[in-house]
């Protein structure tokens, strides 16, 4: 897989940040949400599953349509 890098709200553009793959699909780099309460709340997560929290504001960044 490749990621080409689409945006992010950090003036390194690092931490949050969007990016497109050759595969068609979206990835986000967050911080990871570990918190046990959380996670409960979660949707049967897969074992290669992870839930990212990012701010709402980096959410310009992601492609329309």
């Amino acid at each position: 897989m490749r990621l080409r890098f689409l945006g992010s709200n950090s003036e390194q553009g690092t931490c949050p940040a969007v990016y497109e793959t050759d595969r068609g699909t979206i990835a986000v780099q967050g911080k990871a949400i570990t918190d046990p309460d959380a996670l409960d709340d979660a949707v049967n997560l897969a074992p290669d599953e992870i839930i990212v929290e990012i701010p709402k504001d980096l959410l310009p960044h992601f492609p329309r349509g």
